[in-house]
C-alpha cells in the first residue's frame, strides 16, 4: 500500500540530512510505484547566468526516488544510491521544477527508477536511479 503525501512528507523530515531538507523540498504525490516532488525556485539555488544548479536538481531527483520506494515498499526502509545518471536538457529559470520518480523495477535488494524533471511543462532533466534496500 502507497504511503500519502503526508507519510511522506514526514519521512523527509525524519530520514534526511539537513543539507537536502534545506532545499525545501515538497511531496505534490505518491502512488504504488511513483512520487513527484516539488523544488520550490530559489535564488540560493542558482548559479551563475542565474539557472538553477544541477546539483540542486540531482539531489531532487534522487530525493523522489526515496520516495518512490518508500511508497512501493509501503514505508521507509534503510536505502542507498548505486547509481544515479542525469541528462540535463535545459535552463531553469525563475520557476519550480516538478520530479516525477516511477519505478521500473523494484526487487527485494534493488530499486531502478527513471526520473523526469519539469519546469513549465517542459522536460528540463532527466535521470535514472539504481538503489541498494537496506533493509
Amino acid at each position: 500500500m502507497a504511503i500519502t503525501v503526508d507519510e511522506a512528507g514526514k519521512l523527509l523530515a525524519e530520514n534526511l540530512a539537513p543539507w537536502v531538507l534545506d532545499l525545501g523540498l515538497g511531496v505534490d504525490a505518491t502512488g504504488e510505484d511513483h512520487a513527484v516532488l516539488r523544488l520550490p525556485w530559489s535564488d540560493r539555488l542558482a548559479r551563475e547566468g542565474g539557472a538553477l544548479s544541477g546539483q540542486a536538481l540531482m539531489a531532487a531527483a534522487d530525493t523522489a526516488t526515496i520516495v518512490a520506494v518508500a511508497s512501493a515498499r509501503g514505508g521507509f526502509v534503510p536505502m542507498t544510491t548505486v547509481q544515479l545518471s542525469t541528462s540535463f536538457q535545459r535552463p531553469v529559470l525563475g520557476a519550480d521544477v516538478l520530479v516525477h520518480a516511477r519505478l521500473t523495477k523494484l526487487g527485494r535488494s534493488l530499486a531502478f527508477a527513471d526520473i523526469a524533471l519539469t519546469a513549465g511543462g517542459a522536460l528540463v532533466a532527466q535521470a535514472t536511479a539504481v538503489y541498494a534496500l537496506l533493509g
